[in-house]
């Protein structure tokens, strides 16, 4: 899944191209990731609009038009964009693309049709399932200590659970709460009351570090390629039987509800 690190830059980089084109012409080929507008109406009511410059919210990306619509888009687990020449390859199912006033393609890509795509007037975004409940965005610069302990103290669960609950904080999922975690020396199945103050406080740094060091690293290794995902370079998710970078033990991997958990039980105790 597109996280915080992947989006960012993926914003980034479209931003540099899309703002000012129109959109010419739209091609549905995998209906089933529109949940609105009406598959009948969906091409029409994005042609001719013209972008603005893309934001993000959460793992949403959010492609606004001058004429105050959104195009919101949540990739889930397999959703991607690309941006490229029509006759480029396209390197897995294309669900529909749109043709550019500038001869370029955005298509959206997924493999198993797990996203969900919405084109609706900005003022509506409220109205998309739980956009309106996300949380705070995990690097938001409201996000202080004292406030990431507030909103910890709401969720009883196991640690890594409420890293990647959006209503916690905004734009971590399952590969940066791994990572997040392994900084932080915590074992994912840990219970959140057992942890003390200066586990949260280490918790809280690991996640400003992991986040900011990856987002640098995810826009060096990625450019234009916005429809791969960059998670070589990543420390333990991913890694499973490969030796800790830290302590050389094997790294676990547990998988549980489509959840895949790395982490080293050595490190994280």
């Amino acid at each position: 899944m597109p996280e915080l690190p992947d989006l960012e830059n993926i914003v980034g980089f479209l931003n540099s191209s899309l703002p000012g084109l129109a959109v010419e012409s739209v091609e549905v080929r995998q209906p089933l990731v529109i949940r609105q507008p009406a598959i009948s109406s969906f091409g029409d009511a994005l042609k001719g609009k013209v972008f603005l410059p893309l934001r993000r919210r959460g793992k949403f990306l959010l492609l606004p038009f001058t004429s105050r619509d959104v195009l919101a888009i949540n990739p889930m687990l397999t959703g991607r964009l690309q941006y490229c020449a029509p006759g480029e390859k396209a390197p897995m199912r294309v669900c529909f693309l749109l043709s550019l006033s500038n001869g370029m393609q955005l298509r959206y890509l997924d493999r198993n049709l797990m996203g969900k795509v919405y084109l609706l007037p900005e003022e509506d975004l409220r109205k998309i399932p739980r956009f309106s409940e996300m949380a705070p965005e995990a690097l938001g610069p409201e996000v202080t200590l004292e406030l990431f302990q507030k909103r910890l103290k709401r969720h009883p669960g196991m640690i890594k659970n409420i890293l990647v609950n959006d209503r916690f904080l905004a734009g971590i999922g399952n590969a940066y709460a791994d990572e997040i975690l392994f900084e932080a020396g915590i074992h994912p199945y840990r219970a959140r009351p057992r942890l003390s103050a200066q586990e949260i406080a280490g918790l809280y740094s690991a996640m400003h570090k992991v986040l900011t060091e990856a987002t640098e690293e995810v826009g060096s290794r990625m450019g234009g390629q916005i429809h791969v995902k960059f998670r070589g370079f990543l420390q333990v998710h991913g890694k499973g039987g490969q030796p800790c970078p830290r302590c050389g033990s094997t790294i676990s991997q547990i998988t549980a509800n489509q959840r895949l958990t790395n982490f080293c039980r050595h490190c994280q105790k």
